[in-house]
């Protein structure tokens, strides 16, 4: 069977099964995090328009001040489950349920607010950025009035090197990972700081294409296996507080193909380039990693001095 590689790019992000939405629902930080925002930024009487909509539950908590709330799903399984879902919760007839490619839709009246959460760690798999970027070009041309604010607004994103073992019941499988953020694990390793690659604003013009060149310092001596990569979704930025509101993906870890023995003091040399919405292979076999010991970079030093 032939796939419609075009279409299956589309398609991710925008049809996530029921049973995938469980547990979003029951990510108690991702929720709340998120009604936070929407509380903040969508004032009485705003125009609303959620892209992927999912459950409705975003569109929802918009509802409690919004005026009017279009709110875009893809899947006609998840547009159903939403009406029924949303007829159960007071305010629900203030979402409209719309069954379509956000690619494709627009509201009929400007609006206000665009929420969008089709959000994996490194922006990739779900179609976020490209679909913001998309969605920035078609109103404009059709409205001709300032862009709304998008929640989330920003996005900042980090990658740190790891020692990481995997080591399943004394089998090994080097695969990618995901971790719950800001947790404890004696199977991960932190070798140095994390280094932001990358802030993508919604509200600015944005490239796909995604790259960096980097370094670090080695703070651990171990052995360098893999690459913690880490999105810090700015949700909303409260302006007169001088603060934001916040929520962290999980970590994504991508393991390297042979693991890098490494001293305290060592360089570490990074750099990757892929597209927003690409695969996780396509990032993991960008990646190149070189290592500058730590007795060379003093040599080096030396003879500066020296000199």
């Amino acid at each position: 069977m032939l796939i419609d590689r075009e279409a299956e790019s589309r398609f991710l992000g925008q049809a996530i099964p029921m049973q995938d939405h469980q547990p979003i629902l029951m990510d108690t930080d991702r929720m709340e995090s998120f009604k936070a925002a929407i509380q903040q930024q969508v004032f009485t009487g705003a125009k609303v328009l959620e892209l992927g909509g999912g459950t409705g539950v975003l569109s929802w908590f918009a509802a409690q001040t919004a005026s009017k709330v279009y709110c875009v799903e893809m899947n006609p399984e998840m547009v159903a489950e939403a009406r029924r879902l949303l007829a159960r919760n007071h305010l629900g007839e203030r979402v409209e349920m719309i069954h379509a490619d956000a690619f494709d839709y627009l509201p009929p009246e400007p609006v206000d607010i665009v929420i969008c959460d089709m959000l994996h760690v490194a922006l990739l798999r779900e179609k976020q950025l490209a679909l913001i970027e998309d969605f920035k070009r078609r109103y404009t041309a059709k409205f001709a009035v300032p862009l709304p604010i998008f929640l989330p607004e920003a996005v900042v994103m980090a990658v740190q090197p790891l020692q990481q073992k995997y080591d399943f019941c004394g089998y090994q499988a080097p695969i990618i990972q995901f971790q719950v953020p800001a947790t404890y694990s004696s199977d991960t390793l932190e070798l140095a700081q994390p280094a932001v690659y990358k802030i993508i604003d919604f509200s600015e013009s944005n490239d796909t294409l995604i790259q960096w060149k980097g370094q670090f310092t080695i703070e651990e001596s171990g052995s360098l296996s893999a690459l913690r990569f880490i999105n810090k979704n700015v949700l909303a930025v409260l302006m007169k507080k001088s603060s934001t509101i916040d929520w962290l993906s999980q970590y994504m870890v991508l393991p390297l193909p042979e693991p890098v023995k490494v001293t305290a003091g060592d360089i570490v040399h990074v750099s990757f380039a892929y597209h927003a919405g690409g695969s996780l292979e396509s990032l993991q076999n960008a990646i190149r990693v070189t290592v500058k010991p730590a007795a060379r970079v003093r040599a080096r030093h030396l003879s500066l001095v020296v000199g």
